[in-house]
């Protein structure tokens, strides 16, 4: 039988942060109108600890948290098995549908930035234009979990199969 090497590779609090903060793209899974999972890949902020996306307010994903608040977003990296590396973030979500509240302009200002640039007065416009018909949905985590392979100290590996060619660098 096989060693559980679980334990090996879980990332720190600390480790979790720095990777969700370094990178581009969740994969958020929302609950669809037949009980499946409906998953769409996101661009999102993160804030104090909780993650936020932006979304038309009649979305599908909006219209299922409407019905079921529960969420969870998925965060990977590494192209070969050595390098794989992830968090898993199970949570409730709140829609933020007040575009006067500061949480609202906080989390499109931190998605504006993480993705465009610095944020200025004078990028504003940008931002309203960037939320105009949309809402924030707000996950606060309820479950984390994490796993990096590069922890387990295997050699190398070569990037290949059928799909390499396709990569981009």
């Amino acid at each position: 039988m096989g060693v559980n090497q679980r334990s090996q590779i879980v990332m720190s609090d600390d480790e979790v942060v720095e990777f969700i903060e370094r990178s581009r793209t969740g994969t958020l899974a929302t609950i669809g109108p037949t009980g499946l999972p409906h998953l769409v890949a996101m661009w999102y902020g993160y804030v104090d600890g909780s993650i936020y996306f932006e979304t038309k307010a009649k979305s599908q994903k909006a219209v299922n948290l409407r019905r079921d608040p529960r969420a969870v977003v998925s965060i990977e990296a590494g192209r070969t098995y050595d390098q794989l590396r992830g968090v898993a973030i199970e949570g409730t979500t709140t829609l933020i549908e007040d575009t006067t509240a500061d949480e609202y302009w906080a989390a499109a200002i931190n998605v504006f930035e993480r993705y465009n640039g610095p944020y200025s007065e004078e990028m504003h416009p940008f931002v309203e234009t960037m939320m105009n018909k949309r809402i924030v949905v707000k996950i606060t985590p309820t479950r984390i979990r994490s796993w990096d392979h590069r922890k387990l100290g295997l050699p190398a590996m070569p990037l290949g199969g059928t799909t390499a060619e396709f990569l981009d660098d």
